[in-house]
């Protein structure tokens, strides 16, 4: 898909929240995924990413963990939020994440006005086999209506400049109860009406030489890589154009992978992104059965899967007479040249460790100090105020002190605002008062 200029290449897009079950309300503050499949005529490429560039945790035996705390209690089947916090607070490296949840970020307005990344470190081999890794990222793009149609690919016209929207806490509140579906409704009329969404592919770069001398871990899906190190390259433009023509078959049937690559993409250390690669196909085995990338919105541009699963839900094939094992000698699989993996060294020890003491607050702090101004940081303590507010003390006191790491001020104002609350629940005879220390827990 990018060898050559103007190319141009199928995909299907898929946005949802993380939290929420199928109809609850688009506006929840929450992060938003964002997943693309490329049909390439090599095979199909899913890029499954969120609207953050990072993520909560980087160790993916803590992501079940993760899910369990951000749904429902499995007793009260109610949001809990002593059960989400007390996570956080015990998984410091989620300090950068949370933010970015707090902060306007965490209700975009609608799907059409965010940024998308693939979060995770990847690889890039060119057709000498030199490799680099490499980040992806979406930004978003928007000019007057019909911009799909009225340019040729030979035409260079002049789009705003990348932005976002966000939705003040407040209206993203009251849009939950008049207008639940408002980023479902927002993106579908804008397509049926011609105003198509379009997301700019910008992607970083590192060198193995640069990834060997950086002082933070360049696999760590806890951080970005600063643009000023590594600047953004372009690369082509996403639009989409077209509407789901039945939303069962080709959206809750879709099944993304990161495991989905085609030559020329290849997987990084990012213990993340191992993680992923094995718990998305199990995941849709159970959800969609063996089957499933026979089904039309899942199967490969051009070409039929081939694989050596037979048999199972919504068999309808199952692949013919093909022998289901490799390697076979009766006109099987072969191997394609073309996609093995680039080669590559590691060094090191290999033994299971603790990541908690890694640094955790160095671009938090960069996050509130550098790319929030005032308002904004005013905006991510209200919003972390309501979030935290009804959380056990000690559950309150473990945050902040994760907070003081990343700038006092921040841990201040917060700590003020639980305290005040408290105080209002006293003098209401709803609870017992309890003074926020001021301490630092061992990160």
């Amino acid at each position: 898909m990018f060898s050559e200029i103007g190319k141009q290449t199928p995909c299907f897009v898929r946005f949802s929240t993380v939290a929420g079950e199928s109809g609850s309300a688009d506006t929840a503050r929450d992060p938003r995924g964002f997943a693309i499949k490329f049909y390439t005529e090599e095979g199909n490429w899913d890029m499954v990413g969120n609207n953050t560039p990072i993520f909560f945790v980087r160790d993916p035996i803590q992501f079940p963990s993760f899910i369990h705390a951000l749904k429902r209690n499995p007793q009260t089947h109610q949001r809990d939020p002593n059960a989400l916090f007390d996570f956080f607070g015990l998984r410091p490296e989620s300090t950068h994440q949370v933010m970015f949840l707090m902060s306007d970020r965490g209700t975009p307005d609608g799907f059409r006005f965010m940024h998308g990344y693939g979060s995770n470190t990847f690889k890039l081999v060119n057709d000498k086999g030199e490799a680099v890794y490499c980040k992806f990222h979406f930004r978003v793009r928007f000019d007057s209506l019909n911009c799909y149609s009225r340019y040729s690919i030979k035409e260079k016209p002049t789009f705003q400049a990348p932005k976002i929207k966000n939705l003040s806490a407040a209206d993203a509140a009251r849009l939950a109860g008049e207008d639940p579906d408002y980023a479902i409704h927002d993106l579908y009329n804008a397509i049926e009406k011609g105003d198509f969404p379009q997301w700019k592919l910008f992607i970083q770069v590192m060198t193995f030489e640069q990834a060997a001398k950086w002082p933070m871990n360049p696999f760590d899906v806890t951080k970005v890589w600063p643009h000023g190190a590594f600047p953004l390259i372009p690369v082509g433009t996403m639009t989409l154009n077209r509407n789901p023509k039945n939303y069962f078959a080709e959206v809750e049937q879709a099944a993304f992978c990161p495991a989905h690559v085609v030559p020329g993409i290849e997987f990084s250390p990012d213990k993340m992104l191992q993680g992923r690669i094995f718990s998305y196909p199990d995941t849709q085995f159970y959800r969609l059965g063996t089957n499933y990338t026979h089904l039309p919105i899942n199967c490969p541009y051009r070409v039929r899967p081939h694989n050596v699963q037979r048999d199972g839900e919504a068999c309808y094939d199952s692949q013919g007479n093909a022998p289901n094992y490799f390697p076979n000698s009766f006109n099987g699989h072969i191997e394609c040249p073309e996609a093995a993996d680039s080669r590559w060294s590691v060094a090191g020890e290999v033994a299971r460790h603790e990541s908690i003491t890694e640094d955790n607050f160095v671009q938090p702090r960069v996050f509130w100090e550098k790319v929030l101004d005032a308002g904004a940081r005013d905006r991510l303590v209200e919003n972390g105020f309501v979030m935290m507010k009804d959380c056990e003390p000690r559950i309150q006191d473990r945050m902040i002190a994760n907070f003081e790491q990343v700038h006092p001020d921040f841990a201040d104002k917060l700590r003020r605002k639980i305290e005040a609350y408290r105080a209002s629940k006293v003098s209401s005879g709803t609870c017992k008062f309890t003074k926020i220390n001021s301490l630092k827990l061992k990160t």
